[in-house]
């Protein structure tokens, strides 16, 4: 029941969203997604991932068969769109095939399947087309915030950003330094961030095909849960990013050409105008929420887990910061965002107990009084920097260490009671 209501919820959202794309003159979700069943997709690599996760469910043999048809649709298909003379350059050249195993996967499991095989199926069919459908659902999102915000709060971020020494500048400077090769390597980082998550997801899920059972919680529900709430924040606080607010990115709606080699001089914030197609997508970020969920998820991993998690924080981070994407910010709130929303699905399952409220009701005011002094204290934030600067690294370490210590104690073993022995009576005389 839970799965189905989940499934009817989510489904509904998408109506409600391709709804509202239709309403502003551009397909939504649903249709982005039929498309790609003969159109090139724009993230092939996307489209194998969610494959691999429905994958978990299905033995050796079946992965084999899956994968091999897979390859197999996608070499058909390129064949057929260059004997048609199609644009080959037009998306991605591959990824056709696993949309359609996912798809068959999801037929067999309602025609050959029955019971508890007819549902463990479903899940992970349920699984993969979960993660394409986040893609295409913030797409979409990305679309409306442009649409539906004309005005952006950048000069008040840019301003509160003297806080912490305005990073986005200092790393733009550093990362066009390193040229082609280092600005190339962080741009693949930051656009496949969705296959990191699911490397650390394979790893927490390779046992469900042994198990036939899904773990209790996974990263997956983690991604998923911060692509649906992460952009609500986006209508609330509507930031473009320095490179478009005050770079070459913004054209004409640019308040100046100045990012990365010179900072802006704000003394009033006001809300500024912008185009009708840059997404407000800003505050907070939510490529280093993901990428700090794919930092903690892979702590328990092997070292090589624990590395490539670290490695993908710290290079998401720097392409934030480094292309102009986002102010620092932006990241602080990101982080303390994913602590929250972590801790509160740790907490669900669980069972709602005093430590998991109190933790998620922490986060939750961090994060609320984080975006009332970007939106109200701007100005003092950039006047004592040597104040504001640590407190935001205090409020932000405050969320982390507390998901740190109610974790612990969740994970610690609960001692067992201790009982009184009974004492021997003495016998009647």
């Amino acid at each position: 029941m839970l799965w189905t209501a989940a499934g009817v919820v989510t489904l509904g959202f998408l109506v409600a969203l391709e709804i509202a794309a239709r309403h502003y003159g551009f397909s939504g979700p649903i249709t982005d997604q039929a498309r790609e069943v003969v159109r090139p997709p724009k993230s092939g690599f996307l489209l194998y991932a969610g494959m691999a996760l429905t994958m978990v469910v299905l033995g050796r043999r079946e992965r084999f068969v899956a994968a091999g048809a897979a390859l197999g649709i996608d070499a058909l298909l390129l064949l057929v769109r260059w004997a048609a003379g199609d644009d080959l350059s037009e998306g991605h050249p591959f990824g056709n095939g696993a949309l359609w195993v996912i798809l068959g996967c999801a037929v067999v499991a309602v025609t050959r399947r029955t019971g508890r095989e007819r549902l463990l199926l479903l899940k992970g069919v349920g699984l993969g087309l979960l993660l394409v459908a986040g893609r295409k659902t913030g797409d979409t999102w990305l679309l409306l915030t442009s649409e539906t915000r004309p005005r952006t709060l950048d000069p008040y971020l840019a301003a509160a950003d003297r806080a912490l020494g305005d990073p986005s500048w200092v790393v733009g400077r550093i990362v066009e330094a390193t040229g082609p090769v280092g600005a190339t390597a962080l741009d693949w980082v930051y656009a496949q961030l969705a296959v990191a998550a699911v490397v650390v997801a394979l790893h927490q899920l390779r046992h469900v095909a042994v198990e036939r059972r899904f773990p209790r919680h996974h990263i997956v529900r983690t991604f998923l849960l911060i692509g649906l709430l992460g952009p609500g924040v986006y209508m609330i606080f509507p930031v473009v990013g320095p490179v478009f607010a005050y770079g070459a990115g913004g054209g004409q709606w640019a308040v100046a050409d100045l990012w990365p080699h010179t900072l802006p001089h704000i003394t009033a914030p006001r809300m500024i105008p912008f185009d009708d197609v840059t997404p407000r997508n800003c505050m907070p970020s939510l490529h280093t929420a993901w990428a700090t969920a794919i930092f903690i998820h892979s702590r328990k991993g092997p070292r090589a887990l624990r590395f490539a998690g670290t490695f993908w924080l710290i290079a998401t981070l720097t392409a934030t910061l480094g292309f102009g994407y986002h102010y620092g910010v932006d990241l602080v709130a990101g982080v303390v965002f994913t602590f929250t929303v972590e801790g509160a699905l740790r907490a669900a399952d669980r069972g709602w107990d005093r430590a998991g409220l109190r933790l998620v009701a922490h986060g939750t005011t961090v994060f609320a009084a984080l975006l009332l002094a970007y939106r109200h204290l701007p100005t003092e934030m950039a006047g004592h920097p040597w104040l504001y600067g640590p407190l935001l690294l205090l409020a932000m370490g405050s969320v982390v260490y507390g998901y740190l210590r109610t974790v612990k104690q969740w994970e610690q073993p609960s001692a067992p009671a201790t009982h009184r022995q009974p004492q021997p009576q003495p016998e009647p005389a």
